[in-house]
């Protein structure tokens, strides 16, 4: 078994893990930082100062062929750094710290150690929520959410599932590599994931597909 295997195997069972560890609950932090008594990825992962400095794998899965869809498409630069001809080379941990509409969503990936283990994973899909949709949460709920490593890792497990998909693969629910359901509706344009609007989807990387959503997913 691969490396890039072996790394989105253990992201999936630790984060998996902290899901099992969670409280149910509504949408709030709180059934998040439930997972503080889950088993630490530390072992497992890159610490965050390691995840500073990722260079694409060679190996890495070719991008899936399609134009990114949405209003928000339009704010990705038309060229150079950031713009989906550049995005499709870099793998996801990377790119997202490229796109400028979601740069606080990189930084949080940062924090909780994760860039690397995004980086080495093969085939996966990445709901990333802008900047805008980190600006809807209170500063003391999104300051306690920072200050959690084991609750940032579980959040972030829950945007994140297995395979690329395409706009035609949006629908009904998915399960997320934090345990629980995800549910998509609409179509093309007006795609929604839980009550998230997706505001630009089909976004290539190297090893994953991204859409950009407009709320910060929480677990139900």
């Amino acid at each position: 078994m691969n490396t890039r295997l072996l790394a989105l195997a253990a992201l999936t069972a630790a984060l998996s893990m902290s899901a099992a560890c969670g409280s149910q609950g509504g949408n709030s932090a709180a059934p998040v930082a439930a997972n503080e008594t889950a088993t630490d990825m530390t072992t497992e992962t890159p610490s965050a100062e390691a995840s500073e400095s990722v260079t694409p794998s060679p190996s890495a899965s070719p991008a899936v062929s399609g134009t990114p869809v949405g209003a928000g498409c339009s704010s990705l630069p038309a060229s150079g750094k950031g713009s989906p001809a550049e995005l499709a080379k870099v793998p996801v941990g990377t790119a997202l710290a490229d796109i400028p509409s979601l740069s606080t969503l990189a930084r949080v990936v940062k924090k909780a150690g994760l860039a690397e283990t995004l980086n080495s994973a093969q085939d996966i899909t990445v709901f990333a929520p802008t900047n805008d949709a980190f600006s809807k949460i209170p500063k003391s709920q999104l300051d306690q959410m920072m200050s959690n490593r084991k609750s940032l890792r579980g959040l972030l497990a829950y945007h994140v599932v297995k395979g690329r998909k395409a706009p035609a693969d949006m629908h009904g629910e998915l399960t997320s590599l934090e345990g629980r359901k995800l549910t998509v509706s609409g179509s093309d344009s007006s795609l929604k994931v839980n009550d998230a609007a997706v505001t630009c989807g089909n976004i290539a990387t190297s090893n994953a597909t991204v859409y950009t959503v407009d709320k910060v997913l929480m677990p139900r």
